[in-house]
């Protein structure tokens, strides 16, 4: 996972950097709002930031405004990193954009625990286009067995499209995500069983 780092102060940017590639994230570092921004709206972002409230050049509030307005920058994971404590700021860096919210001086595995966390939800982001995809798939097959199937009422086959006679197992199959399991029903096994009494009797 590679995560962005906005912090502009030297010692607290460094022991950011350290800690996040000590837990094998890859690091991308920035000390200023604008540099920062420029990075985020690229159009290979990182995608997970970890942001410093308080920025030169433009702050992290403005940060997740301006993001917010990509198309990438939606699917990107903030976390404000700042000395505010009140609730009412809290309240304003998620309205704004963020994620999450951490403050410092930061507890090594409270940040770890809400990365983990980012990370999760940016997975879950990357994979949903394919589920939906899926879904949609499923959904259109599904809908070509609605309606009404031409089948032969002697030998039980299902006429397509292409005026082409088969099995119903075959039809089924081909029109939906459905796989068959093979056994014998009890009414099978009475009429071979029948069968094969009448053979031994000579009865035809």
């Amino acid at each position: 996972m590679r995560i962005l780092i906005a912090e502009d102060d030297p010692v607290i940017s460094r022991l950011l950097e350290v800690t996040l590639n000590g837990w094998g994230y890859e690091v991308q570092m920035t000390c200023d709002g604008r540099t920062a921004c420029q990075e985020l709206e690229r159009d290979a972002p990182p995608q997970l930031a970890l942001v410093d409230w308080m920025l030169p050049e433009m702050d992290g509030l403005e940060i997740c405004r301006r993001i917010r307005t990509t198309k990438a920058g939606r699917l990107i994971y903030i976390i404000l990193l700042t000395t505010r404590t009140r609730k009412e700021d809290v309240i304003a860096g998620l309205d704004n954009g963020a994620d999450d919210y951490i403050t410092k001086p930061f507890d090594r595995e409270e940040l770890r625990a809400r990365l983990r966390a980012g990370c999760r939800i940016v997975d879950l982001q990357l994979t949903l286009p394919q589920r939906v995809a899926e879904l949609e798939e499923s959904a259109s097959r599904i809908e070509q067995l609605h309606g009404m199937l031409p089948i032969c009422a002697w030998c039980k086959k299902v006429r397509d499209d292409q005026n082409y006679w088969q099995e119903v197992e075959c039809y089924v199959a081909a029109h939906s995500e459905v796989r068959f399991t093979h056994g014998i029903c009890p009414d099978c096994i009475d009429r071979k069983s029948t069968r094969l009494n009448s053979s031994h009797l000579g009865i035809s």
